[in-house]
Parts: structure tokens; sequence; C-alpha cells
């Protein structure tokens, strides 16, 4: 008998186990230290010619991994954007690796369906008209990646070249941002456009919106035929949304693709008294979302609609005899990057099934309502100064120090266990950043959280 085959005759002994174990690292996730300090390795190791069977390896999990994993699912995790796991979706993807489906093309499996049901759900959910479709991806990575592709195609075909087909040369394309989030950077290099190729177009004063007078000069100014433009719905520091609605009506006017990066902002879509912030959102080429944020589904799971699919086709079918599948269902391969693909779709299916549009509308108020707390604390703090107004989820603030004093303070508010910030910069700036987008931040927790910044002042 094979370890491999003595692990499946085990596996009810094993899964009770792993249960257990998940259900105590879940409900102490409050009480562990939110971020592990410093940068912990595994201890040197080789790779054994016989294995240990999956008991075993789990003991050694558990001794040598779980001590250093932080607690980013957790309520006081407020560095990046990072969303927790609701029960739901948690249950979901452990069916996920059960069934372990590959989400590539119909034909074998409900598991396209599942996928394109989700995606019509999320349309609705974010007040987006019928003609969005898309997929889900990996992450806003990804999906800004595909933004790009398919602006690269369109910016092509003004041009009477496909670029699918016959790649970049002789093609002219331009790029305009003003605070283009780091990913569409790298998916320029990754589409071959290079980072060089974007112009950088002012932002309002104070802000990090597009100054859509300085967007008309550029497109006017320029003489290449292919352009795109990457706009923001939710900056990474200052929460900011460009003028949507102006800067489609430039597009249109200069043939331009529109993509915008909504991976947090597109939340703000749920509650109508933020919706106004994304308006114009609906005239866009492209969307990016993340999934992985405010809808608390595990990692990774982004979000990408466009209403140019044919684009997408173009720029991702692959023709392969072997993939041949004869149902009319889209094969989802056919608008990613990737032939093989997760079942991203079943965490969020069960999570939208689980907790419905109210139960987010709900979770984005609560954590709007959050950051708005920090942020008048912070404001009639003496030890602290708020950098820009808390527009929706994001705080960014500093101590009342130098500058070069910043990231000390930061450290010892991050070394406290209890809480986790990152770095932000603004205007000059630096300072310190807490984004709110976790189903189980409390009140509780936000005390917690200002004593912390209090003692950080202190020490």
């Amino acid at each position: 008998m094979t370890r491999l085959t003595e692990d499946l005759q085990q596996l009810d002994q094993l899964t009770a186990r792993l249960s257990q174990w998940c259900q105590a690292f879940v409900q102490t996730l409050p009480d562990r230290g939110v971020a592990v300090p410093g940068d912990p390795a595994l201890a040197a190791d080789t790779l054994e010619d016989n294995g240990a069977g999956a008991a075993a390896a789990f003991d050694q999990f558990v001794r040598t991994i779980a001590p250093f994993l932080s607690a980013s699912a957790g309520p006081r995790y407020l560095g990046f954007v990072t969303g927790g796991t609701t029960p739901a979706a948690m249950l979901a993807d452990w069916l996920v690796a059960a069934t372990d489906q590959n989400v590539s093309s119909p034909g074998d499996s409900i598991s396209t369906a599942v996928e394109l049901q989700v995606m019509r759900w999320l349309r609705a959910l974010f007040v987006l008209p019928e003609h969005f479709e898309g997929l889900l991806t990996t992450g806003a990575t990804a999906s800004n990646l595909l933004g790009i592709l398919c602006g690269r195609q369109f910016a092509g075909l003004q041009q009477n070249i496909d670029i699918a087909a016959s790649g970049l040369a002789q093609t002219q394309i331009a790029v305009f941002s003003a605070t283009a989030h780091a990913s569409s950077i790298k998916s320029l290099s990754l589409a071959g456009l290079g980072r060089d190729r974007l112009t950088q177009i002012d932002c309002l004063p104070g802000t990090e919106a597009m100054d859509v007078a300085s967007l008309r000069a550029a497109l006017e100014a320029s003489s290449c035929p292919g352009k795109i433009v990457l706009a923001s719905a939710g900056t990474v520091t200052g929460t900011d949304f460009d003028d949507l609605q102006a800067i489609a009506a430039l597009c249109r006017q200069h043939h331009a693709w529109l993509h915008v990066d909504g991976a947090f902002g597109l939340f703000s879509r749920l509650l109508p008294e933020y919706r106004h912030l994304s308006e114009g959102i609906e005239l866009a080429d492209s969307i990016t979302s993340d999934a992985h944020k405010w809808l608390n589904v595990p990692y990774d799971c982004g979000i990408f609609f466009t209403r140019h699919t044919q684009l997408l086709q173009q720029t991702c079918s692959v023709a392969a005899p072997y993939l041949a599948t004869g149902v009319d269902t889209q094969a989802l391969m056919d608008w990613g990057i990737e032939n093989s693909r997760r079942f991203r779709a079943l965490p969020v299916w069960m999570t939208l099934k689980a907790y419905g549009r109210k139960g987010y509308r709900d979770l984005v108020a609560q954590n709007c309502h959050q950051a708005a707390h920090l942020a008048d604390w912070i404001e009639a703090s003496p030890d602290y100064q708020l950098l820009a107004p808390c527009k929706l989820n994001v705080v960014i603030f500093k101590p009342r120090v130098d500058d070069a004093e910043v990231g000390r303070t930061l450290r010892r508010i991050n070394a406290s266990g209890k809480v986790f910030m990152t770095p932000g910069f603004w205007q000059g700036s630096s300072g310190i950043r807490a984004a709110f987008s976790n189903w189980r931040t409390t009140q509780a927790d936000m005390e917690i959280i200002c004593d912390v910044l209090k003692a950080a002042m202190r020490e």
C-alpha cells in the first residue's frame, strides 16, 4: 500500500484534524499577532525520497509554519486593502479543493455556468449595464492586464492591425493616466507596450484625481492613432475618483480605450450615498475590481468586466482540436490569461447566496463608518494629523513628527501585534495608511486601534 492510498483510507481522521485546526485558527484570529515581525524563514531542509505521509506533513506544518502566519484575515489587519473571509466563502474554498474542477471550458461540469452566473450577480451588485460581461481572475493585476490587452487590441484595430495575430510592430499606441496603480504599470510591461509609453497626466490640486483639462490637452497633442486611458475609481492613498463621465466623453471624441481600475472603489456603488463617486463608470470599456478585497472571499480572486468581449476573445482565444467541447457555452479560457483555471467562482457564489445584496451593503457601510470614525479620532488627536479627507474606507494620516520619524512610529504600531498598517505618501509627505475592508472589524477593535496609536506616541 502506498502513502497515497494510506492517506485516502485515513481521510476522515485527516479532515477531522484539519477542521479542528481551522476552526481554532479562525475563532482566535482577533487574539493572534496581526503580523509576524521580521521576515521568518523555514529551517534548511531537504526533499526526502520517501514521503512521511499527510499526517506527518500536517504535524510539521503546525510546528514550523503555522506559528508564523499573519492574522491578515482578522479584524485589525489594515494594510493594503485586505478583506477577510466570510464563513460561507471559507466553506466553499474547501469544496473547491475537494472537487478540484478545472474551469477552462464547458462540456464536462457545471463550473463554467456557475462563474457566468456569478458575473451576472456581480454586475447587478455593482449596478452595471447588462452589456458588461467578464470573468474572474487571479486579482486586479491580471484584470488590469486584460483591460490593457483589450485596449491594445482596440488601438491596433484603429490602425487596421490585428495585434493579437501580428504583434505590435508598426503600431503607434499612447497610454495616459494620472495615478495609475502599480499593477497597471506592471501590465504595460507585460503587454509589450512598456512603462515609458505612459504619458503622465496632471492631478487636480491636492488630490490624486485626474485633471480632465490636462488629459484633454494631452489627447489633442498626441499624434498616435491608438490611445488608451487608465482611470481610477478609488486611488490607493487618497481614495480619489476620476471624473469618469468627462473622461469617457474625451475618450469617445479621441477614439481612446477607457479602462477603469476600481479594485475596491467599485464597491462604493453598493451604497446610494457613495454611488455618485463612480458616476460614469458604466461608460468605460473595461473595469477591474477585486473579490478578495471587499467581497471577503479567500485569495486569490479578481474581477474583470468589459463591454467588448469580442476583443477579449480575439486576444485570449486558442484554437486546438483537443480543446473543442462541442457546446455553445462560453469557454472562459478564451476570455482570460490561463487555460487552466481554479473554481474561484464557488466561494463568490456561496457568499453572495449566503449574505445577499443587503449583507454586502451592510459590510461596506460598516467599514466606511469605521474609517470615518478613525479619521475623526485623528483630527481630534494632539498626536496625529489627517493628511486627506476620508472619502470611503481608507485613512491617510501621520504623527506630528518629522517625516524621518514617521516610519519609526509605524514600526511601533505594527510591533504591538494588535494592529497592522502600511506606509503612505501624500502630497510630498510620508504618512501611515489604514484601510478597512474586513467583515469582522467591530467597535471593540476600533478602541484597540486607537489605544495602539496613542501608545505608539508615548514610547
